[in-house]
Parts: structure tokens; C-alpha cells; sequence
């Protein structure tokens, strides 16, 4: 059919050909033409979804069955689509793409019209407009000479303000679709390899095994026992389908629980059932507050309260001393009568209201909300580069509180990179080099039970490329040792062999079966394959190095024990191999019933495969403990492989596994009574043999006991215990789909070092956005006393709205920033897990930021009383001299609020340019402000040296931060005596 096409396609681009350079109709109609007879299939995106909706067997056979429907999409079933360039546009062009309607982006209208939802800019302009007004009606008065200046110069600000947030915004939800970039594993162009799930098109060929979730609909090409979970019809409840080429339809979104299979795309994006449903619902991708966030909330209201009261006695006061003459009269009463006069008094009631509701606004932080999600994007960007990708803001916050790790071994405590290292036949062991000395035909049936019994593959793009192994780490171990040293024949022992019936592996059975067909001889026989002490029990024989086979009693069998706990202590996981050949009357039974014998077998051997720890793992455990976070092994292995994996990695201390009670099973602990469950779960630093509900008991009794618990997981059964931890963390490399689209952070390389920087990214997080309150309240409460003080006895606040605008400007971006990118440190690491429970302002932080709110208080206020006497100015350089020196000691405030605690607060501060650059930037930009933008603030140039004595009132500061930090403060929270 293709052939045709493209004759036809010959053909009729010579019929179009035109010497001259083709009109734009003739370009039309060409395209026109090529995208009809090219891009066409025969069978369209219609037919496909009602196909598989529908699950309909006798339409589905009615064409041809899957191979037919696959022939109709130009799909090869073993080896896939070209998946070239051309061939991929086509497929979208026909059948659309794998992506669903997301909710549009915020626009920075949105963003301006938000701000101008600002209390303050609100009263701003209400009291501004009527002002202007009132000067337009007399150019004489006074009432509105500056209005306009500082009504244009809120609007400026304002959009300035939107801008960065929009900024932000956009960075923020870049980083959104990053995370939410899963690769998937398809064949293309006879190759294996992943593709981002926004890339798959109709007519794919994907693989699929346990833990994955399907990603568009499809039907079933091959595999063995798949089973989804596919949600119950009638029950919230999740029903486990079985799904084979009797019933081949897969849907997008289940779960693959059990088995695994290779899949035929039929469906992608919104022409699936699960892109219908996404596709109907419009809602924001953003996440819901987080923890922090809340808390900062409940911090804000009970800080209105305040400033309600503290706006209420100043409204008092001044409506008090309107109503008794003792307010100045600025529309200069006697020159005006009647609706005049009463406008007047209308503008003059609008100001003392606005006076009333600044006060407040000046209270409330509304940088809290920006400054954390300022924090959240730059530690997600660094963290990226540390190997860890947040999915949910609310466990990179949760993390600098975990007091305890919960982990499995594979892929994050080891490389999960298995590799042979003893081969056991009978009760001796072989190295590489004997290989040749064994009998053939017991290699035959050690290369058969490998080849048949497995669901990895093996492939050799050419004779110039080395053999490419596609599967799990310890089928692609035993494979690789199969063909490199066994010089397993693969391909040919398949096409020798036809498999009858398979019992696919999973973590409860830890075994696989297989029933065969041998084609030259018609015999049918039995490989089993699994944990050692599993396969061992199904055996009543074995074979010596020799291949004669003998009698497996008791004693036989506590010696193979033996060998097994001996290479489980040397941290070796320890398959074993087993085989039948069935009798005539077996197979007429077995061949009917599909079943495979589980007893009676005959052990082949044991290989011993070791995955080696991470690099750098034991000194990461050690930072953790040494943090006061408990790191708990969780393993289904026995307990002679975790007992040694935690002794070398540092888990177990030497001799520490010799106390009662520090390494159990699984089956004991859940034996255990409730009681006994919470008095020892402390204790345990090592679980073996534990089953998915084991590990969840654990992180429940952890919880009730006050811990915050981060679990790290890979495999579909761990998704219990990541659902119920604090913090779920799953592998980017090894982990399924299905247990990385449901953790909150996802470890890219696998490795519980990356794991100790997530802990320290969160303590950091925490930190960042304490100093940042400190800094925040200390500009609040300066400007709240400044302000009541001078509007109680002046009439007038010292620093104008606009003034006020632009140190918000500066410290809800700039500052913010700032302290956002405050790098982790080793000090983080040297303290204990303070808790939830904890409040977000200590002790040390009250002392801090009152400290710094006083000083800088005396200073305005001295300014504003005396300021021009001090420096023998006018009026206008007078208030210029007290908004630059409330904004420089902002600046230099910086610099007290990095280090909460520690005396030297330029520790560490050269290895942070940034800071340094927004620091200098600020400068700057007051600088302008001052000194060229003067119609903005209301503003007049200084000299040097009042730019000076500017500068060294704002560095007293510092010294004032030195002095502070030497006065102890008590443990117990200054809140806390409110409430007794």
C-alpha cells in the first residue's frame, strides 16, 4: 500500500510541476494533495477509539484482530515505526498528540489588576482622586499639589511589582512542567529506548511491566500475566483486569499490578478515556498553600489584629483632634464657602480614614506569600542540580523537620547495578575459568532455565556494538552472565522452545516459573527461578559438580543453607535455579490445566549477585545521623543480606546488630502487639523479610510517636508507605511510574546521598524564610511606631505611601531574593530536627528584629524631630533624609538578617556573589531614585555628606546585631507566657 502511495505521489508531482516558480494556489493544491495521500491511514482516530472504549473481541477480530489493526497503523509488532522525523509528524497530524488541555497561562494583566486589589493602593487612590479633583477646582489651594506626582508614581510601582511576579510566575511553572516529564520505554526503528510521554504517538509499540502506568489507550500485543488496575464501575474500589489477547484492551491511566506485556497505541492525548475526563476539567496546576505558607497566614491574622487596634486608637485620636480644631486647616477655610467648604472637609475626613487603613496595611507583611515562593523556585532549580526533582512544595518544607528515614536497599542505598560473582554447582563453587570443566548437558539446562524463564532481552544493534541488555537489575545480571560466560545462545534456544505456561515473578511469591515444549523432542519441562531459600524447599533433589543427581534430605539441605546464609552475609542476594522434566502422565495434566509443578524439583544451582553501595552513601548516613534523623533499613530481603548492607553503609554501628531487638523481620514486628509495636519501633534500625504492610506499620507507629517520616521507594509495593509518610521519595532510575507520579520528590540517580542534600535543601528552605520574616517584621514594626508616633503628634507620617511602596518593592523582590539564595551549609546539619511544633519566630529572632526595630525607630524619629536643626536643612531635604535612611538601614539590615543567630554575619558571604550584586543593585537603584527620580518619591538631591551620615546611621546597625546576639534569651518561646 505504501508503495502505491508513493507512486502515486511520483506521479502526480510531475503532473504538478511547473518550470516557473509555482503560484501560490499551485502550492496549495500540492500540499493539499501530499497531505492526503500521505498522511493517510486506513483506519481512522474514530474507529480506534470506539474500538477500544467499546471492548469490542468480535469487531476487534472482524479486522484482522491487533495484528491487523496493527497493520492498518503501519506498525511492525516486533520491531515498531520507522519513528523517523516524517513518520512521527504524520502519526500527530493524523491521530493528534499525547497531551491534554491545560489551564492557560496568567497573563500580566492579571498580575497588574491583582496589585491594584491592594488595600493600600486602594485608599491611595481614593483619597488621591478626590484631592486632584479639588485642585482642578482651584488651582490656588493646597489640598492637591503633589496628589498627581505620587498618583502616578504608585501606578508606576504597581506595574513594576506585577512584572516581577509575573516573572516568577513563569519560572515557577517552567519548573512545574519539568517535573512532570516522564519517560516511558518504547521500540522504535527495532531499537529500545525512552521517550518523554508527550511523545508518543498512535501506532507506538510500548513496554510495560509491574509498577507502570499506562500511558495512552491501546491492546495487547504479548506478555504474560498482566494484570491493571482499572477502576471499579460501582465501588470506589479498584478492580485487578487481567489482560490478554482474549481481552487485549488497555486503557490510559491504570496501573500495571502484576506481569508484564508490550502494548499497541491506539489512542493518545484527549481522544483517550482518561484524556476526555482531563480534558473536561479546567482547573490551576498550581498547588494548594503549602504548611509554611499556612502557618505565615495564622502569623499575618493574629499581626492585623494588631494592627487593627493600634489603627483604630489613631483614628480616634485624629478624628478627636478634628473635631476640636487642633488639625491644621489645609483648604484654608476662609477663602471657601458652601459646597466648597464642605468638599473640603470631605477630603479631609478621606485622609484621616486613609491615615486609619495605612497604619494597618503598614502592619501586615504581604511579602511573606512572594518570599516563600521566591525561596521554592531557587532551592527547586538547585536541587535539580543535586540530583533531586520536587514534585510537591509542601514536602521540600516538611523535609528540614524529618527525624526519620525510612529505606529500602536497592537503588538508594546500593548502585542497583548486579553483577554475577558466584556460581555454586551442587555444593562447589566455580569461577569463570571451570566453566568449561562442567557437563554440557547440565549447562544446556542452566542456559534453557536462564533463556526461557525471564522477561529480559538482549539485542546487538551490530557486530560492532557490544550486547545491550534491557530489563530489571537482576535479570539483566543473570543474562548478562548467561551470554558472556555460559555462551548462551539466547535466540536459538527461544526458537527451540515453545512456552506453554508462565507464573510471573512478583515480591510476594520472589519466584518465576515456566512450562515448556522442547520442539525437537516433544518433551515438556519445568524451570523455576527465585530467592534461594524459596526455590530450595520446592527441590527433593540435586545435582553435584560432577551432574550426577542425588537424594536432597535434611542434612544435604541444611549444608546448601548453610552456603546460602554465607553468601547473604558477604551481602550477595542469592538466586537459585530448578528443573522437571514431566512424566507422560504429568504432561497430559499439566499441558491441560496449564499448570506448572511446584514440587519435586531439581536444584541446578546458585548464583550469588552483589550490588555495590553507592558511592558516598556511609558518609551521607553518618551526616543524617549526626543531624538527629534516624535512618531506618526496610527491606524484603532476608536478614543476613540488610544485616550486612547496614553494617556497610553505616546503618549498624559494629557489634550494635547484637542488641536485642535492633535487627527483626518483617512477621515479628507485625506480631507484636500495638503496645509493643510503639516501645520498640525506636529501637529498630533494620527490618528484613518485611512485606509492603510491614513497612507501612512501621511509618504509622513512627507518626503516632510524634516523628516526621520520609520513606524512599522504587517499586509499586511501596506505594502504601508513601502515601502514609510525611514525605514520599521515590527512584528516578529504577523507580516505576507509578510510584514516581505519587512521591513528592523524585531522587534522579538513585542515590541516598542525594538523599542527605534534599534534607539539607529543606533545613536551608526553613532557615531562608525565618530570616526573611525577621527582616520583613523589622521594616513592619519600624514603620507602624514611626508612623503612629509622628500621626499622633505631627499630623503626618514621615515616610509617604509611595516611599512605603518602594521599600516594599524592594524588600518583597530584591531582599527577598537575597535571602532566598542563601546556600545550604554545614552549621544545618549540626543541629537537631526542631519540629513542627516549634514556632516560626523564636526567641532568638524577637530579640533580633526588636532590637533593630528600635534603633531604627530613634533614628526616624530623631530625624523627623530634629533633623533640621541636626543638619541645618530644609523641610524637603529633612524628609528626604529619613526615607534614605529608613531604606539604607533595610539595606544593611540584609547582612544581620543572613545569620540568625551567629555573631559574624559575613561568614560565608564571599562565596555568594549574587548576594552581593543585589546588595550593590539596591544601592543603586536608591541612589536613582534619590538623586534623579525625584518627582517620584517627592524626593530632593543630597550631598556627599548627607549621603555619608545616610550610610553610617544604616551601618550602626551591624553593631547593634553584635551586641544583641550576646544577650542570652530563654529556651522556652516568649508566646508561650501569653498563654499560661
Amino acid at each position: 500500500m505504501s508503495t502505491i502511495i508513493q507512486e502515486n505521489i511520483e506521479c502526480n508531482k510531475s503532473l504538478c510541476h511547473v518550470p516557473n516558480t509555482p503560484s501560490a494556489a499551485n502550492k496549495r493544491w500540492r500540499s493539499a494533495f501530499v497531505y492526503i495521500y500521505y498522511n493517510r491511514f486506513k483506519i481512522d482516530q474514530t474507529s480506534l477509539t470506539e474500538l477500544v472504549k467499546e471492548r469490542n473481541v468480535d469487531k476487534l477480530q472482524n479486522i484482522g484482530g491487533v495484528d491487523g489493526v496493527a497493520s492498518m497503523l503501519e506498525t511492525n509488532v516486533e520491531f515498531g515505526i520507522h519513528g523517523n522525523d516524517e513518520d512521527i509528524t504524520r502519526r500527530r497530524e493524523s491521530f493528534g498528540s499525547n497531551s491534554y488541555k491545560r489551564p492557560q497561562r496568567k497573563s500580566l494583566f492579571h498580575f497588574v489588576v491583582k496589585e491594584f486589589k491592594d488595600l493600600t493602593i486602594i485608599i491611595s487612590l481614593l483619597s488621591a482622586v478626590p484631592c486632584l479633583a479639588f485642585d482642578m477646582m482651584d488651582n490656588e489651594t493646597l489640598a492637591g499639589r503633589d496628589e498627581d506626582e505620587s498618583l502616578i508614581a504608585a501606578l508606576f510601582l504597581v506595574v513594576i511589582s506585577a512584572i516581577s511576579n509575573f516573572w516568577q510566575s513563569k519560572q515557577f511553572q517552567k519548573l512545574s512542567e519539568l517535573c512532570n516529564n516522564i519517560q516511558i520505554k518504547v521500540v522504535r526503528a527495532r531499537l529500545h529506548q525512552k521517550v518523554s510521554i508527550s511523545e508518543l504517538v498512535v501506532g507506538d509499540v510500548v513496554c510495560l511491566k509491574i509498577g507502570d502506568q499506562v500511558p495512552a489507550d491501546g491492546l495487547f500485543l504479548e506478555g504474560h500475566s498482566l494484570k491493571v488496575e482499572e477502576p471499579s464501575i460501582t465501588q470506589d474500589e479498584s478492580d485487578h483486569v487481567e489482560v490478554n489477547c482474549h481481552h487485549p484492551f488497555l486503557f490510559s491511566g491504570t496501573k500495571v499490578v502484576d506481569g508484564y506485556a508490550r502494548m499497541l497505541v491506539t489512542s493518545v492525548g484527549k481522544n483517550t478515556t482518561w484524556g476526555e475526563l482531563m480534558s473536561s476539567i479546567i482547573h490551576d496546576t498550581n498547588e494548594l498553600q503549602t504548611p509554611l505558607q499556612v502557618r505565615l497566614n495564622k502569623l499575618t491574622s493574629s499581626i492585623r489584629k494588631v494592627g487593627l487596634a493600634i489603627a483604630l486608637l489613631a483614628l480616634v485620636v485624629l478624628l478627636v483632634r478634628h473635631f476640636t480644631g487642633n488639625i491644621a486647616d489645609e483648604c484654608v477655610i476662609g477663602k471657601f464657602h458652601g459646597s466648597k467648604k464642605k468638599f473640603c472637609d470631605m477630603v479631609k475626613a478621606m485622609r484621616i480614614l486613609a491615615t486609619a487603613t495605612t497604619i494597618v496595611e503598614l502592619v501586615i507583611p504581604k511579602g511573606f506569600s512572594l518570599a516563600v515562593k521566591r525561596t521554592h523556585v531557587y532551592a527547586m532549580k538547585k536541587m535539580m542540580l543535586d540530583q533531586a526533582m520536587v514534585r510537591k512544595l509542601s514536602a521540600l518544607e516538611t523535609m528540614g523537620f524529618a527525624t526519620t528515614i525510612c529505606t529500602d536497599i536497592a537503588g538508594s542505598l546500593t548502585l542497583n547495578q548486579m553483577k554475577v560473582t558466584k556460581f555454586w554447582l551442587g555444593k562447589e563453587s566455580f569461577d569463570a575459568a571451570a566453566y568449561s570443566s562442567i557437563a554440557p548437558y547440565f549447562l544446556e539446562l542452566v542456559q534453557e532455565g536462564v533463556a526461557m524463564n525471564t522477561i529480559g532481552t538482549s539485542y546487538r544493534p551490530s557486530s560492532r556494538f557490544e550486547i545491550e541488555f534491557l530489563s530489571n537489575p537482576t535479570e539483566k545480571a543473570i543474562l548478562s552472565w548467561a551470554i558472556l560466560e555460559l555462551n548462551m545462545e539466547m535466540e536459538q534456544l527461544m526458537h527451540n522452545c515453545k512456552i506453554l505456561s508462565v507464573e510471573a515473578f512478583n515480591s510476594h511469591m520472589k519466584r518465576s516459573g515456566v512450562l515448556l515444549r522442547r520442539m525437537g523432542d516433544s518433551t515438556i519441562h519445568v524451570h523455576w527461578k527465585g530467592a534461594a531459600e524459596i526455590i530450595l524447599k520446592m527441590c527433593s533433589r540435586y545435582n553435584d559438580s560432577s551432574g550426577i543427581m542425588k537424594e536432597l534430605d535434611d542434612h544435604e539441605r541444611m549444608k546448601f543453607e548453610q552456603i546460602i546464609q554465607g553468601m547473604e552475609a558477604s551481602s550477595l542476594q542469592c538466586v537459585a535455579f530448578a528443573h522437571k522434566q514431566l512424566s507422560k502422565e504429568d504432561q497430559e495434566y499439566d499441558t491441560k490445566n496449564k499448570k506448572i509443578e511446584e514440587e519435586g524439583l531439581t536444584l541446578l544451582g546458585l548464583v550469588g549477585l552483589k550490588d555495590p553501595c553507592c558511592l558516598g552513601v556511609r558518609n551521607a548516613v553518618e551526616d543524617c545521623q549526626y543531624a538527629g534523623v534516624n535512618i531506618k533499613m526496610i527491606t524484603g530481603d532476608n536478614v543476613f543480606i540488610a544485616r550486612a548492607i547496614a553494617t556497610e553503609c553505616g546503618i549498624l554501628r559494629p557489634g550494635q546488630d547484637m542488641v536485642n531487638g535492633v535487627v527483626i523481620e518483617g512477621m515479628e514486628f507485625r506480631n507484636y502487639t500495638p503496645e509493643e509495636r510503639m516501645e520498640k519501633v525506636d529501637k529498630i534500625c533494620v527490618m528484613a523479610k518485611a512485606s509492603p504492610t510491614d513497612k507501612s506499620l512501621m511509618v504509622e507507629c513512627l507518626k503516632q510517636k510524634g516523628h516526621i517520616v520520609a520513606v524512599i521507594g522504587g517499586g509499586i509495593n511501596d506505594a502504601p508507605a508513601l502515601k502514609e509518610a510525611d514525605i514520599g521519595l521515590s527512584m528516578g532510575i529504577h523507580g516505576t511510574k507509578v510510584v514516581k507520579l505519587s512521591s513528592d520528590i523524585v531522587i534522579l540517580d538513585d542515590n541516598f546521598a542525594s538523599m542527605a542534600k534534599v534534607l539539607r535543601w529543606g533545613r536551608c528552605v526553613h532557615k531562608n524564610i525565618q530570616k526573611f520574616i525577621q527582616f520583613q517584621l523589622t521594616v513592619n514594626v519600624t514603620a507602624i511606631i514611626v508612623n503612629f508616633v509622628a500621626f499622633i503628634f505631627v499630623n503626618e507620617g514621615p515616610l509617604t505611601g509611595v516611599q512605603l511602596l518602594w521599600v516594599n518593592l524592594i524588600t518583597h523582590n530584591l531582599v527577598a531574593l537575597a535571602l532566598a539564595i542563601e546556600q545550604p551549609t554545614k552549621t544545618l546539619m549540626e543541629k537537631l530536627p526542631v519540629g513542627w511544633t516549634m514556632p516560626l519566630i523564636t526567641n532568638n529572632m524577637w530579640r533580633n528584629l526588636l532590637a533593630q526595630a528600635l534603633y531604627q525607630t530613634v533614628v526616624i524619629l530623631t530625624l523627623e524631630l530634629k533633623g533640621r536643626l541636626i543638619f541645618n536643612v530644609c523641610e524637603k531635604v529633612k524628609d528626604t533624609l529619613i526615607f534614605n535612611t529608613f531604606v539604607l538601614c533595610q539595606v544593611f539590615n540584609q547582612l544581620n538578617a543572613r545569620k540568625l543567630m551567629e555573631k559574624n554575619i559575613f561568614k560565608g558571604i564571599h562565596r555568594n556573589n549574587l548576594f552581593f550584586s543585589i546588595i550593590a543593585t539596591t544601592i543603586v537603584l536608591q541612589v536613582v531614585m534619590v538623586e534623579y527620580l525625584k518627582w517620584i518619591e517627592d524626593t530632593k538631591g543630597l550631598n556627599w555628606w548627607e549621603w555619608a551620615a545616610c550610610i553610617g546611621m544604616a551601618i550602626v546597625s551591624w553593631l547593634v546585631g553584635w551586641i544583641v546576639k550576646r544577650i542570652p534569651v530563654p529556651q522556652k518561646p516568649f508566646l508561650s507566657y501569653l498563654k499560661n
